[in-house]
């Protein structure tokens, strides 16, 4: 069934000239580390980054807002994947980066990206660009690749923005914020495993939503769970719906253990997360990692079932210690929304930044009280 709902796609636009560029060495796949998370799985982030490459070009704040769909009111119609591929093609990007020997060694990446600006910015992974010598972008329908430059990126939340010259591209349009429901079809798209030719696409249902993982990072958080198929090069690209609206941004895939069994468990972040975050990157110097909030506490999960995630250690002189937080204290919500877990309570607060006041909510001797914050710069960001 054609989707009626879905407008023909538009031919790309016409690429202006590139230069000849030689192929990178981002050919070869690997993954470049695992990353655990509860029950003995683990997670692989689908290609990996390197050190911080600094950039002299800022974002300006005036550029336009992401594409977001209207709120959703009915159900989805089937998803017709030949129709969504051929409605979101052009505005999918193969993305590759040469590595020059940071914290994942050097070498080569290559993963995905999706325009989100008719002047050529891109959103991907930090993962994937995180620390390049050269950056590379290979548009739909063409042969050559193009320059691209590193605008900004957040590890913690594995998003960056890079860019490429020209206009009259065709941006991705976002779902609106809410309308994701579990059991809506879903199509990943990207350059899996770097296979020659157009990208591959998967299809499945959204299994879970509002996930966190534990990284080596920190931990992620407001991810959409998926069983479509997911493989190292989808990194960055878009997870979509029915209406060729991006629902996330491809990122990880859980890995079995000796001891566990995972199968078709893959991750994106949710656009509903990634949009403020992408907004704050747009507007922060080019080519420097963002800068996120910061507590001051040592965490530990709760060892009697219940959800939220315990303070074992209060440093002096930080935002915690200044707004009251004691060791015991068991942190259940933040600005109102519940924290399961440590990676939950990481997450939150790394979502945020410096300056930013929140409020926590402890359970101190069967008494919830809430305590105001006013977060800090975060040591090593």
């Amino acid at each position: 069934m054609i989707m009626s709902q879905l407008p023909p796609p538009p031919p790309p636009a016409a690429p202006e000239p590139s230069r000849r560029r030689r192929p990178g060495a981002a050919a070869g796949i690997a993954l470049a580390f695992v990353l655990a998370f509860a029950g003995g799985a683990t997670v692989d982030l689908l290609f990996s980054g390197a050190e911080e490459k600094p950039n002299s070009r800022p974002i300006e704040a005036e550029t336009i807002a992401f594409e977001v769909g209207p709120e959703r009111t009915d159900a989805l119609p089937r998803l017709d994947v030949a129709a969504v591929a051929e409605f979101v093609g052009p505005s999918v990007a193969t993305v590759m980066a040469d590595l020059g020997g940071g914290r994942f060694g050097a070498g080569g990446s290559v993963g995905t990206g999706i325009i989100t600006s008719s002047d050529g910015e891109i959103v991907t992974n930090a993962h994937v660009v995180e620390g390049a010598t050269e950056i590379r972008v290979r548009l739909a329908g063409e042969t050559e690749p193009r320059s691209a430059e590193l605008l900004a990126y957040d590890v913690g939340n594995d998003l960056a923005i890079i860019d490429i010259e020209g206009d009259g591209f065709r941006p991705a349009t976002f779902v609106a914020p809410d309308s994701v429901r579990i059991g809506d079809e879903v199509m990943a798209i990207g350059f899996a495993l770097n296979l020659d030719g157009a990208p591959s696409v998967t299809l499945g249902i959204v299994s879970a939503l509002n996930r966190t993982i534990v990284t080596e990072s920190g931990a992620l958080d407001g991810l959409v769970q998926t069983d479509a198929a997911i493989s190292s090069g989808n990194s960055g690209g878009p997870l979509v719906n029915a209406l060729g609206q991006v629902v996330g941004i491809n990122t990880a895939v859980a890995r079995g253990s000796a001891t566990t069994a995972a199968s078709n468990i893959g991750f994106a972040i949710s656009a509903e997360e990634a949009l403020p975050i992408l907004t704050s990157l747009r507007q922060q110097a080019g080519g420097t990692p963002r800068q996120e909030g910061f507590l001051g506490v040592g965490l530990d999960d709760r060892t009697d079932g219940g959800l939220g995630a315990l303070i074992t250690d209060v440093r002096a002189d930080t935002p915690a210690d200044t707004a009251g937080i004691e060791r015991g204290d068991i942190v259940i919500a933040i600005d109102g929304s519940p924290v399961e877990g440590v990676a939950g309570l990481i997450a939150s607060i790394r979502d945020l930044e410096p300056g930013d006041l929140t409020v926590v909510t402890v359970r101190r001797d069967d008494e919830l009280i809430d305590l105001s914050v006013i977060l800090a710069s975060r040591p090593d960001s």
